[in-house]
């Protein structure tokens, strides 16, 4: 469950009392008196005041290449609270390379925070490892939870909190894969994205039965402060909730609330672009929103060849994701990577979000390594500068949530067959109850405000047992289509809302 390469470059490319620790794990002194409030009062002063970027760690740790930073590993060992009988511990990852600017980590216990200063002589290197200057200005780039998952006495890691705004995790016998953020800003406008740091951790330290870890973070950028705290509480699915506080120093035009980047390299919808012996690669394989009328849509995901933006307009979304609906290894062939175990993002937001869109922003990639998929809540509303916006959700990292309806689970597109023009889609949906009185019993509904699309054909697949629609369209000379269908039901819904985006 380490982070592979792919992972590692996509996320640094966007950017107590008795403690129980191991020898050569230095503390700081002094620690302060801790509550929400104290990081929500740090964020709040913050904002008042110009940003300042924070010091940057020695030259010799940034020139490293990206083998020379893999000499250098933390000693699992020694990690924070791995000598007491607490539920979790933490591991620290080295600056340097694509994280040039340390963290700051506090420890809480009994009301009183305490520092845990940068200690080199915690980390393992090979003989290839370079000689590197220690001084003052170095400490932590990010950490990592572990706590007993299937194994007593083993404790796994389940979360990292690395570069950035960035964290990731996973539930039981998953890889990592997709990431989340604390905030987004500006993503893909034209004048570039502006990236916030989690800069100063608060992490609280667990009893010995404690099933859940909270962690506070202090969150800085020139446009905003917050502050964050996360509830998690691993398992099957690994839960977190999160409540924070944005504290805007100009004016949020373009912000996105709980988002989410992932990588969509292809898969049977164009998979004819790509020289590569696996069927498909990515990470995420679809956008799935519940919006404020209840209604479900599904939107595959696309590598387009230039940036494209869609906007999902609701009031109050019930929820949205990024989801990894292929999950038999056959859909990827790919012994390494284990895309079929890659979890999926499911963010519920808590109280009146209001107006706005769940916004889609697809980045033409021509590799694996670089994380081309953003989605968000993006408010109608800017937020004004000074102002205090106060935000809850749920972010549920495992598979996809129980909406009830039947799921599309594959959508592949091409040519029209026997030379006739146009291109054909082809959408299956999972077995379901609703499909039991067969194809008959269902009625198909297939739009597009661009193009009229063919009666489509509904057919049982005889290998997932659901059902499979068919129907074409001619694009002419459009350079993009956008579809929707759904099957219903004696007038009620019996499918998602499959909406589509066909590009030339």
């Amino acid at each position: 469950m380490t982070l592979s390469r792919r992972s590692f470059l996509a996320t640094a490319l966007a950017t107590t009392s008795t403690l129980a620790l191991s020898p050569g794990q230095a503390l700081a002194t002094g620690g302060e008196a801790f509550s929400p409030q104290y990081v929500i009062n740090r964020a709040r002063a913050l904002a008042r005041k110009k940003y300042q970027p924070r010091a940057s760690v020695p030259q010799d740790w940034l020139d490293m290449s990206y083998e020379e930073y893999q000499t250098i590993w933390f000693r699992t060992k020694d990690a924070l609270w791995s000598n007491s009988d607490r539920s979790y511990n933490v591991d620290f990852f080295h600056p340097g390379l694509y994280f040039p600017r340390p963290i700051r980590v506090n420890t809480v216990e009994h009301g009183m925070t305490t520092p845990v200063q940068f200690d080199y002589a915690l980390f393992d290197k090979t003989d290839k490892a370079p000689d590197l200057t220690l001084d003052d200005s170095l400490g932590y780039s990010g950490l990592r939870l572990r706590t007993e998952l299937s194994q007593p006495g083993i404790k796994n890691e389940f979360c990292v909190f690395q570069g950035a705004s960035y964290f990731r995790a996973i539930g039981m016998q998953q890889f990592y894969g997709l990431s989340a953020r604390g905030l987004a800003l500006k993503t893909g406008d034209p004048m570039g994205e502006e990236f916030p740091d989690f800069i100063e951790f608060w992490l609280e330290s667990p009893t010995a039965q404690q099933t859940n870890i909270v962690v506070h973070t202090l969150m800085d950028s020139p446009s905003v402060t917050g502050a964050y705290r996360f509830n998690i509480q691993p398992g099957e699915a690994c839960i977190m909730d999160v409540e924070a506080t944005l504290f805007p120093r100009t004016e949020l035009g373009h912000v996105g609330v709980a988002p989410l980047t992932s990588m969509f390299l292809f898969d049977r919808t164009n998979r004819n672009r790509f020289d590569d012996f696996r069927p498909a690669v990515h990470d995420s394989d679809g956008l799935l929103v519940q919006n404020g009328n209840g209604e479900i849509l599904w939107r595959p995901l696309a590598n387009p060849t230039r940036l494209q933006i869609s906007s999902f307009v609701d009031d109050n979304p019930q929820g949205f994701g990024l989801m990894q609906r292929a999950r038999q290894y056959s859909d990827f062939a790919d012994l390494e990577a284990h895309y079929h175990k890659r979890p999926c993002l499911w963010v519920e937001p808590k109280g009146d979000w209001g107006k706005g869109s769940v916004t889609l922003v697809e980045i033409p990639a021509d590799q694996e390594i670089y994380d081309n998929i953003v989605a968000y809540w993006r408010p109608r509303e800017a937020y004004p500068a000074g102002s205090e916006i106060p935000l809850s959700y749920r972010l549920t990292w495992g598979v996809d949530p129980a909406l009830d309806l039947p799921r599309v689970i594959d959508t592949a597109a091409g040519e029209r067959l026997f030379g006739q023009v146009g291109r054909l889609m082809v959408v299956d949906f999972e077995d379901h109850p609703l499909f039991d009185d067969g194809e008959q019993a269902l009625q198909i509904h297939t739009s597009s405000p661009h193009v009229e699309t063919t009666k489509g054909v509904l057919q049982r697949n005889p290998e997932t047992g659901g059902m499979r629609l068919a129907f074409a369209f001619d694009p002419g000379e459009r350079t993009h289509v956008e579809l929707r269908a759904q099957l219903r039901k004696d007038g009620k819904p019996a499918s998602e809302v499959w909406l589509y985006r066909w590009t030339a």
